[in-house]
């Protein structure tokens, strides 16, 4: 993509699927990966230095999420986590109830495994959503029953960005002591203030290091003390007897780091953030074969997405990436399907207006350059969309 100013770059508007490596965490990650070669399970000093660090990290994750360090619990990432609280929580308390509630719109690693534990003798139901992609708390209170054991919803919603009733959720769960709570806040960490999300009633979130600028293969699994988990791998005893596996020391450094600088100067972040999409989203809604799924208000102030009506999703993202603008058909991890978004659906939009959408997800290192330049190369595909539009 050529700028005005006669630079040439890629334009990346796909953060919601992965996020570049901070220069910084990566020189952390090299560091300890060069320098901190012990395992933390050696009693030699050079396990014992490694402890330190790991132990290190933990205390500043957990600081950073107002939460204890012995809460924190290192993952592979979201899927990994989601995994384990779902299997961890049905077989730990199976024998008081194997009935599970998710969410219409969960991301696959959440409702897959639902479906999975379905075909093990569980129950699952799924709380469905309005028109604009928010939880129906009163018909998830509906589905509540005596022999519930977990309600597991989604933070923000990674195709479309709508920010959940999870307060609402916790205080109609405040006094059902018995009902585990999860979120996966992957795609919330670092878009909306932690104090919204991580709650006093909230047993268990999931997150994950690449949606905030760190390591790939990396994330935390946040268990609220006092509640049970089963392990889903077992073997040496790490993290507390509940994750065997020997710890990935760099990659955790390098999460802690990410964090720190992920939420530091949030609050100027997310508003350059929201300018930019305030600024396409302007744009888009004028134009008048175009559909907007996402929203300014109640919405992550990064995800923005739009449709043009009778142009699949795909052929839009192609047209983009010709100009070496990066955008994609909302959920990175269902995207090559080319099947309708499945929160889309859950909304009740028609299939044809479903598969046409196409999600911008936005990041506080892009800038309002890269803005003008993807608004002025959408006016032109906007124009050859119209040639082939159905």
């Amino acid at each position: 993509m050529l700028f005005r100013n006669g630079e040439t770059k890629i334009i990346y508007f796909d953060n919601s699927a992965t996020t570049a490596i901070n220069p910084e965490v990566l020189r952390t990650y090299t560091d300890v990966a060069t320098k901190i070669m012990g395992n933390p399970s050696s009693l030699h000093s050079l396990g014992t230095t490694a402890t330190r660090l790991l132990d290190a990290s933990r205390r500043q994750i957990a600081d950073l999420l107002h939460v204890n360090a012995e809460e924190i619990y290192f993952t592979s990432g979201g899927t990994e986590g989601d995994n384990w609280v779902l299997k961890g929580v049905a077989y730990e308390k199976e024998r008081f109830g194997k009935h599970i509630i998710i969410s219409a719109i969960e991301h696959p690693a959440v409702k897959n495994t639902a479906a999975w534990l379905a075909t093990q003798g569980f129950e699952i139901d799924e709380a469905p959503v309005d028109e604009r992609g928010f939880v129906k708390v009163s018909e998830l209170e509906a589905l509540i029953r005596e022999d519930t054991i977990l309600v597991s919803v989604m933070a923000v919603n990674n195709e479309i960005g709508s920010i959940q009733p999870i307060k609402e959720i916790a205080k109609l769960l405040e006094n059902r002591p018995t009902i585990s709570f999860h979120i996966d806040a992957v795609q919330a960490i670092g878009k909306i203030a932690v104090e919204d999300f991580m709650l006093e009633r909230v047993d268990f979130a999931t997150f994950s290091a690449h949606k905030f600028h760190g390591p790939r293969g990396v994330g935390f699994l946040y268990i609220k003390s006092g509640k049970r988990l089963a392990p889903l791998l077992h073997g040496g005893g790490q993290e507390n007897n509940k994750r065997s596996t020997t710890e990935n020391v760099a990659g955790i450094a390098a999460t802690a780091k990410a964090l720190r600088l992920a939420l530091s100067d949030f609050d100027h972040k997310v508003e350059k953030i929201r300018q930019m999409k305030a600024i396409i989203f302007e744009v888009l809604s004028h134009q008048e074969k175009v559909i907007l799924f996402s929203e300014m208000d109640d919405f992550a102030p990064n995800i923005l997405t739009f449709g043009i009506r009778g142009v699949r999703g795909e052929v839009v993202v192609h047209a983009f990436e010709k100009h070496d603008i990066y955008i994609s058909t909302t959920s990175a991890c269902s995207s090559k399907k080319n099947a309708a978004a499945g929160t889309l659906m859950a909304m009740h939009v028609k299939p044809d207006l479903a598969t046409s959408a196409v999600r911008v997800s936005l990041d506080h290192t892009n800038n309002m350059l890269e803005i003008e330049a993807f608004l002025t190369i959408f006016r032109n595909v906007y124009q050859e969309m119209l040639k082939v539009a159905n």
